[in-house]
């Protein structure tokens, strides 16, 4: 017949104290490096166009301008004013 042993999970006294600092020590490095990392990506994630893109479509040419002020003109004529 035959028998199972286990193995023990105690780590020997010696190196207990010794290993159980290393780990601590090794956890508030993790931590820190972490917690205080200056690059934050979410901060250079452009999420659309910038104050240049948007300057230059505000400078409209004449044609254009005029086409706009007519589609306007229409939109406020076709629409009841409540």
């Amino acid at each position: 017949m035959a028998t199972i042993t286990s193995a023990s999970l105690v780590r020997p006294a010696s190196r207990g104290g010794a290993t159980l600092f290393a780990e601590i020590r090794a956890f508030w490095r993790a931590f820190a490096a972490k917690a205080f990392n200056p690059y934050r990506p979410e901060l250079h994630y452009m999420r659309g166009p910038g104050p240049a893109c948007r300057a230059k479509q505000r400078t409209l040419s004449p044609a254009a301008q005029s086409m706009l002020s007519d589609i306007r003109t229409a939109k406020a004529q076709k629409s009841p004013s409540a």
